[in-house]
């Protein structure tokens, strides 16, 4: 007969460890939506140091880990639909930024967890979940922690507080989790668990979530209500809008004559593309996207006018300063979408917003609509079917015809007319432009490679754009691209994924080429080598810092550092890592190897060397202020001249009341 748990008599009982029952747990969680059932938490990322290894680590030794599922049943139980799959990992950071781009590709619906040791395994996290959090990405974070028993005071790596015995590392990720808790009792880890995987299925709450793990509980056995370990499906809402906020929608949409739609994130994690394509189809309202909205329609659809905002074309930023009414769908209205609130000039301009969230709902004292984007966007459209609303057609021919003269500015950004001389930057990503398909995806986050793409790139599908700038996180995007490669694991043939760095973010965190050598991924890394901070030095420039501190070049006479440029090969140190490396010199040799890439099986590397642009061959300027504070006072000349410029633009900046 099978023991009974003290807290349920009468409900039979397993003894694991807390380690164990976790995974177990895990790998039993579930979420539904629109009748799509898939596993919660797929996989286990781990680095594995003495705060995990002999709790968690044993225990995915237990539940079979490895990507196939391998190992045996052992005490959790697992059977093969309920084991593990663990993936190993080089850097702490990196593995959450993996987890994140398989969240974001998943469509939030499926996660991966992170297991760290204790110490600078755990601290390691921080970075990672505070991206995960700005952009209301799942990830589930398990770092190891210092005794709860406290055999010994202090123990390795213990952070003492004067003021707190309670107080450890791992209290750094508090601000950046939507849900922090520590498990100082194996019992206390079944609310515990509950409230993680409800937080990491709510789409208005969802973020990293952390469960601190004492390293002596993880190992500590007791006896677990097999309740606990019942498969448990998570439904993932689609809340409709309240029926007062959907008429004052109807009514503020009506009365719009110059109406502009901001298309940010939240249309992507709802899949509301198609609904919002019906719905400016019906009323003809032109769409601007944000960074993480780019995508929501195809570049080439009649209504989608680029990008918005500081990074944004032309054709959206002018719409946005004449618009009467900006309806954003899921967006932060962050400062780059609003240029530092220079952008919406019009002295008349109101704000509706649909957002899953009322905290974001609520932002520039707009018109709340709360709701899924997709559920609301459904009910705005049947709303207004009956009530004959469509924008005037002097207005759609003027967004329209202004879009065929931005298309102008990037087919000259992206030209190629001496193809055997050293390419710019937006030369390779015309050159990539003519390669791929709608199958493709590409990833960045930082640098200048985010303006040139949201402001250039010809989006083909929902889901081709990947650029993470809600934290514009440098290092991102090689562990982003392995997690979107095993999010789209499966699908014959296999999606090309791309991840574009610069030299500066590639020397950050080239660690997980190394594992996308051990799982044989066929990433794509395509590494611009400009010997410096490209971005940070047109901006230092641009507010009197005079590019200091932005080159990479050897120091000079005078300690300054504008000597040659550092003797640095990143193709050579790909190579060194395991990547098939193909080197491009001219823009013939770029469309060669981009081609090669593409068709590659394996993880492969193209490396050029860019060229400065010219005010010709470069990108479009930007379109839009972003407020980057000058020097109060200063006595060099051009922090002067920077500062009155400054004053200049920040007197245009108004509060939306």
């Amino acid at each position: 007969m099978s023991p009974t748990s003290p807290a349920n008599p009468g409900c039979p009982t397993r003894r694991l460890t807390t380690a164990q029952a976790l995974v177990a747990f895990l790998a039993r969680q579930y979420t539904e939506r629109d009748g799509r059932r898939q596993r919660l938490i797929s996989a286990t990322w781990g680095i594995f140091g003495h705060g995990n290894v002999a709790g968690i680590g044993q225990a995915l030794v237990e539940a079979g880990g490895g990507r196939s599922g391998g190992g045996g049943n052992g005490g959790a139980g697992n059977g093969a639909a309920h084991r593990m799959p663990y993936l190993q990992g080089r850097n702490e950071q990196a593995m959450v930024h993996a987890a994140v781009g398989y969240a974001r590709q998943s469509g939030r619906l499926s996660a991966h967890a992170v297991t760290t040791s204790i110490g600078p395994g755990a601290t390691n996290l921080v970075t990672g979940a505070a991206l995960a959090t700005i952009n209301r990405l799942p990830v589930l974070l398990l770092p190891g922690d210092t005794f709860a028993t406290r055999p010994a005071d202090p123990v390795l790596q213990q952070l003492e507080v004067e003021y707190a015995g309670d107080v450890s590392v791992n209290d750094c990720l508090r601000p950046v989790s939507r849900y922090f808790d520590r498990i100082t009792r194996p019992e206390a880890l079944i609310p515990a668990a509950l409230q993680a995987m409800r937080v990491l299925a709510d789409p208005a709450g969802t973020g990293a979530v952390t469960l601190a793990l004492p390293q002596d509980v993880q190992a500590e056995a007791y006896d677990w209500p097999e309740e606990f370990f019942a498969e448990r499906d998570w439904h993932v809402r689609r809340p409709a809008p309240d029926t007062h906020e959907l008429e004052a929608a109807v009514r503020a949409v009506r009365s719009a004559r110059r109406p502009l739609i901001v298309a940010g994130g939240g249309i992507r994690h709802s899949a509301a593309e198609e609904t919002l394509a019906a719905f400016t189809a019906a009323t003809r309202i032109p769409v601007a996207s944000t960074q993480a909205g780019k995508g929501a329609l195809r570049h080439d659809h009649p209504a989608d006018v680029g990008g918005i905002g500081h990074t944004g074309t032309a054709t959206a930023d002018e719409l946005a300063r004449t618009a009467d009414l900006v309806i954003g769908i899921g967006t932060r209205f962050s400062d780059f979408t609003t240029a530092s609130g220079t952008l919406f000039a019009n002295p008349a301009v109101r704000f509706l917003h649909l957002n899953i969230t009322g905290f974001d709902a609520h932002k520039l004292a707009a018109l709340p609509l709360v709701a899924d984007a997709r559920a609301g966007l459904e009910a705005l459209t049947a709303a207004l079917a009956g009530r004959g609303y469509r924008v005037d057609p002097a207005y759609e021919t003027e967004y329209t015809g202004a879009k065929e003269e931005w298309e102008e500015r990037v087919e000259a950004s992206f030209a190629t007319p001496d193809p055997t001389a050293r390419p710019t930057q937006t030369q390779v990503l015309g050159l990539l432009d003519a390669l791929v398909t709608e199958d493709d995806i590409l990833i960045n986050a930082a640098g200048s490679l985010p303006g040139d793409l949201h402001k250039l790139w010809r989006t083909r599908s929902r889901d081709q754009y990947h650029v993470e700038y809600g934290y514009s996180c440098m290092g991102y995007e090689i562990p982003a691209a392995i997690g979107v490669l095993l999010a789209a694991e499966g699908r014959t043939p296999r999606r090309p994924v791309w991840a574009l760095v610069g030299d500066g973010t590639y020397l950050m965190n080239p660690t997980e080429i190394v594992t996308a050598v051990q799982e044989n991924l066929p990433l794509k890394l395509v590494v611009l080598q400009n010997h410096g901070y490209a971005s940070i030095g047109g901006l230092s420039e641009s507010v009197g810092a005079e590019r200091f501190g932005t080159a990479y070049r050897h120091r000079d006479a005078d300690g300054g550092f504008t000597g040659p440029p550092l003797p640095v090969d990143l193709a050579a140190n790909a190579a060194s890592l395991g990547m098939r490396v193909l080197r491009a010199t001219t823009a013939d040799d770029l469309r060669t190897a981009l081609s090669e890439a593409r068709d590659a099986g394996g993880p492969t590397c193209v490396y050029v060397e860019t060229e400065t642009p010219d005010t010709v061959s470069g990108p479009p300027p930007a379109q839009a202020w972003w407020d980057v504070p000058v020097a109060e006072t200063a006595s060099r000349p051009a922090a002067v001249k920077a500062r009155e410029e400054y004053d200049r633009q920040v007197a245009a900046r108004r509060r939306h009341l």
